[in-house]
Parts: structure tokens; sequence; C-alpha cells
């Protein structure tokens, strides 16, 4: 059961040292986590495991020191040894089994959050980036647009200049016209002189 629960926990600490995942993979492995933790077969386990290892051990001393008395001398002492050892090591066990259940879990949770930390700083640099290139592209298309109208002014005063011109040409063309024309208001005049 143990070795069952270790390697429960030993998985989702790699998934979280694996995982380069947002808040929510953060949440859903935490809650994944103490409903494991939560769960009644694990809690049941802890709590046999507690209680069992507390309970045996007055027992297994009250029949050492049973023994002890029925034995003379080293025989006792050594029931008696064997009774508290036995008494520590329990003891001890339940207490490393809650310790390093506990830290494991610790441990989960602060990887867990190094991993949601990492991801807000990559979200917060991507958007500076995509900021940074937005203001490019604008910069570019004012720069662009600016060119535009300075060329869209030069042709306007091109076509002006062409237009005047042409006016002009078309102005002296029509009065050398004229002047190759004979004046036929003088000369009507003329004959009814």
């Amino acid at each position: 059961m143990k070795s069952k629960l270790l390697l429960i926990i030993g998985l989702g600490a790699g998934y979280v040292l694996g995982a380069r995942a947002g808040r929510e993979k953060y949440d859903a492995m935490k809650a994944q986590v103490d409903k494991v933790w939560e769960n009644p077969r694990v809690a049941r386990a802890r709590r046999d495991v507690e209680s069992y290892a507390r309970q045996q051990a007055p027992v297994i001393r009250e029949r050492a020191e049973a023994a002890a008395k029925a034995a003379p001398g080293v025989i006792a002492d050594a029931a008696k040894d064997v009774a508290e050892k036995t008494t520590e090591v329990a003891k001890s066990v339940a207490d490393s089994t809650t310790k390093t259940a506990k830290a494991v879990a610790d441990k989960t949770t602060s990887v867990a959050k190094d991993v949601a930390d990492r991801t807000v700083t990559t979200a917060k640099a991507v958007a500076e980036k995509a900021t940074d290139v937005a203001t490019d592209v604008r910069d570019s298309a004012v720069a662009t647009a600016s060119k535009v109208r300075d060329r869209g002014e030069v042709a306007v005063e091109r076509a002006v200049t062409a237009a005047g011109k042409a006016r002009d040409n078309a102005l002296d063309d029509g009065a050398a016209a004229d002047d190759d024309e004979p004046n036929t208001t003088t000369q009507g005049s003329a004959l009814y002189s």
C-alpha cells in the first residue's frame, strides 16, 4: 500500500516537473493530489497504519514485559529492549510515512506554483513582444501612408503644372490661329463703307 501511495505521489511530482502547463493544469493537479490524499481508502490506509502501529506497540511491549518477568536476567532485559525498540520503530514508521506524504504534497504544490509562475512570465513576455510588433507595424503603416501622401501631392502638382502648360499652349495656338485668319468683321464693314 505504501509503495502504491509513493508511486502515485511520484508520478504526480514527475508530471508537475515535466509539464509546462498553466494555472488550470496546476489547479487540476492540486485537485487530483488533494483527491488522492483525501480519498477515503488512502485516508483509511493512513489511519490504519498509524492506528495499527500505536495499537501494536503497547501490546508487543506488554508481551515482551510479560516474557521478561517470566524469564530471568538476560532474557528479561533483551525482551524489554526488543519491546522498546519495536515501539520506537512502529512510531518512527508511522511518523515517517506521514512526514514523507506531507513533504511530497508540499513539493508537488511548490513545483506546480513554479510552473504556473513561469507560464505567467512567458505569457507576459509574449504579450510584450506582440505589442512591440504591433507598434512596429503601426509605425510602418504610418510611414507608408506618409510616403503615399507625399507622392500623391507631387503627382497633383505635376498634373496641375501639365494642365497649366496645356492651357497655355492651347491659348498660344488659338491666338496664333486667330492671327492667320482674316478678320471678317473689319472686311465686312469695309464693304459697306
